[in-house]
């Protein structure tokens, strides 16, 4: 969502403002008034620079001053209400029946009712809510909720008395987004989401209705040289609303309802940018953030051009202060760390974007054996210029970040990766060097020194990048060495890990590492049948067979030891989280040790018995435990079947020994 373009002020609405703000002070003399915008002057000096200097214990002193000050506004403004009178002669009140708003904020948006907003008493009304709402953010600022509460519903009280106007629409928006941001604070989302949706529709009916740039509230204790530009009060109007927006993305994020709060969080992003409000490397991660949403959903085109602006734009925030300049001044350590860190982030969804690519097109072109699809490929890749036409359709319909300054640069940074699916080698091969390249980048600050989780799940990304691109990979001996890649990566860390610190860790790595031995294992048999038949084989190629078999076997049985007790024993339930890896590991070692290839009757019977016993677990735990058999359906049914046949061919085998002796 733009920001929208407000009307321009003619000249007779700037004399307009000039009279009403001579309104404001017609109750006070000239020196009592400035009196007044002086205190309100000094507390906000004290709220939002002072407070910076204070110390750790009276963290809230300049707060506590600035509270002070503000209460003493208020009893000059009571004074002056008292001189004055509450009803002016021949004002037109309307319908002044008291509105009580509900505590979850659903109430008449204040159109159409109350004083004029540019009457005395609406102005009087206004002033006194202002600064009702600036005790109630002091109050919330020094962790006092129930007294901010109170003030802030005390600023309601004095708006309902008014119709909304350009006179006091800033502040009808600025009190319900903090009432929003306490009531969420407490949980209470659908309160706070009440108070949001009519600061939102305040917003939106009064651009509609009128559209020309609002007083400011601090312009309600200001002198009359000291007025805002209209360009000014535009910007600080449009700013609270982007803040609505931004806290209704939070509101619907935690109601579950995704799709909207990322609506919102992409209008408020924009809208940041347009108004120039924000911080570099906050915004990037943000942007970075969303894409993640896109990326789940499949909007590859949105989640790309959110990864290119967090690109662009977290480089705005400078470079890297050197190692030299961080260990002379903490300040540009601090900077040096913080900025090393987010980009690092950002990297790492790039990586998340690429293998999202990768993987969501292999499942688009895979068989039911997993093998890739050719006749559905061909047929993609006919289809493939329709669908360019519909990203470009797309991207001319979607909300697009940047300004003149950075739109070229993430339009440029967008046209180094695809958004559409690859349909062959070429194309995924493309994808996987951008998501490598990244994974680089992760790496230096995700060092194993200091971040060994983030480290590792580095790590496995970029073996789960090999594993997608292996997928389109023809070549059966290069498919095999990017799976020899992926067991150097993980391998010596998987060996070096503490189980006692890091076992879940661990034990996602041994079931990996088992999966990626398993894969070259059929690999190399694929290689050497289509060659010769099994019988046949040489003595290398079984004994390179058996090794990768072996190499399988020993980290899916790794595994199934760590889910064991101290004293090795093996539990008789396997919790929810384990119960599938736990079962297929299992079936996989009974395959595993059938498929070991040896000369000897004796071993051969020794494999075979091992088998067995993996294939009855399965069986036998799934009979024990019911509930087990809809996570492993396709391996209890194989395991009942080998159950019944195993047998038969380990008498066949102890006869033909038996004969041999």
């Amino acid at each position: 969502m733009a920001v929208v373009q407000q009307k321009e002020p003619s000249c007779a609405s700037c004399r307009e403002t000039t009279k009403k703000k001579k309104t404001i002070m017609a109750s006070a003399s000239s020196d009592e008034w400035r009196t007044v915008c002086d205190k309100f002057t000094n507390a906000q000096n004290l709220t939002v620079v002072e407070s910076r200097n204070d110390p750790e214990n009276d963290p809230f002193r300049s707060k506590y001053k600035a509270r002070e000050l503000l209460r003493e506004i208020h009893c000059s403004l009571k004074s002056f209400e008292a001189g004055e009178g509450e009803a002016e002669s021949g004002e037109e009140i309307g319908d002044q029946r008291p509105i009580e708003p509900p505590v979850d904020g659903q109430r008449e948006d204040g159109f159409g009712q109350g004083f004029s907003g540019d009457s005395p008493a609406g102005l009087r009304a206004a002033k006194l809510g202002a600064v009702e709402y600036y005790l109630g953010v002091n109050h919330v600022d020094t962790e006092e909720l129930s007294a901010g509460q109170e003030h802030l519903m005390n600023c309601m009280k004095q708006l309902e008395r008014c119709r909304v106007s350009s006179e006091n629409v800033s502040l009808f928006i600025h009190v319900r987004n903090q009432l929003g941001i306490l009531w969420a604070g407490r949980d209470e989302t659908e309160t706070a989401q009440g108070f949001l949706e009519t600061a939102e529709s305040i917003y939106q009916r009064y651009i509609k209705e009128d559209g020309s740039p609002p007083t400011d509230m601090a312009e309600y204790f200001t002198t009359e040289e000291k007025l805002l530009t209209h360009q000014e009060r535009t910007k600080r109007f449009e700013l609270a609303y982007t803040h609505t927006m931004y806290y209704l993305a939070q509101v619907y994020k935690n109601l579950g309802e995704t799709e909207r709060a990322a609506t919102y969080c992409h209008s408020t992003l924009q809208r940041q940018l347009q108004l120039n409000q924000y911080s570099p490397m906050e915004w990037a991660l943000n942007a970075a953030t969303l894409s993640q949403y896109y990326i789940t959903k499949g909007r590859y085109m949105e989640g790309r051009h959110c990864l290119s602006a967090a690109t662009v734009i977290s480089g705005l925030a400078g470079e890297v202060p050197s190692e030299a300049a961080a260990q002379e001044s903490e300040t540009e350590s601090e900077r040096r760390e913080q900025l090393m860190q987010k980009r690092a982030e950002i990297a790492r969804c790039w990586i998340k974007y690429c293998l999202n690519v990768l993987q969501d097109s292999k499942k688009l072109l895979e068989d039911s054996i997993g093998e890739l699809d050719t006749d559905r490929q061909e047929e993609l890749k006919r289809a493939r210029r329709r669908e360019e036409e519909e990203e470009e359709k797309g991207r001319k319909s979607a909300l697009l970040f940047g300004s003149e300054d950075t739109f070229d640069s993430i339009a440029s940074l967008e046209e180094k990766v695809r958004c559409l699916l690859p349909l062959d080698f070429a194309e995924a091969r493309a994808v996987f060097l951008v998501g490598q390249n990244y994974v680089t980048q992760a790496k230096e600050y995700f060092q194993m020194d200091g971040y060994v989780t983030d480290h590792i799940e580095i790590l496995q990304d970029h073996s789960a990048l090999f594993r997608a691109l292996a997928f389109f990979e023809e070549d059966l001996e290069r498919r095999c060495k990017m799976h020899k890649r992926r067991v150097d990566m993980l391998e010596p860390i998987c060996n070096d890990l503490n189980s006692r610190y890091y076992l879940m860790i661990r034990r996602q790595m041994m079931f990996e590492l088992a999966e990626i031995y398993n894969e070259m294992m059929d690999l190399k048999l694929t290689l050497a049948n289509r060659q010769a038949d099994t019988q046949s084989l040489d003595n290398h190629t079984i004994k390179k067979f058996n090794h990768l078999c072996s190499a399988s076997a020993k980290y899916f049985q790794m595994f199934l030891d760590s889910l064991c007790s101290p004293e090795g024993k093996i539990p008789e339930h396997l919790e929810e989280e384990v119960l599938r890896p736990a079962l297929v590991a299992r079936f996989r070692l009974a395959r595993l040790h059938s498929r070991l290839i040896s000369s000897s009757v004796s071993v051969q019977l020794e494999n075979l018995d091992k088998s067995l016993e993996n294939y009855n677990y399965v069986v036998q735990y799934c009979e024990a435990h019911p509930e087990a058999k809809a996570a492993v359906e396709t391996e209890l049914e194989l395991s009942t079947e080998m159950v019944g046949l195993l047998p038969l061919k380990i008498n066949r085998l102890k006869v033909k020994m038996t004969a041999n002796n």
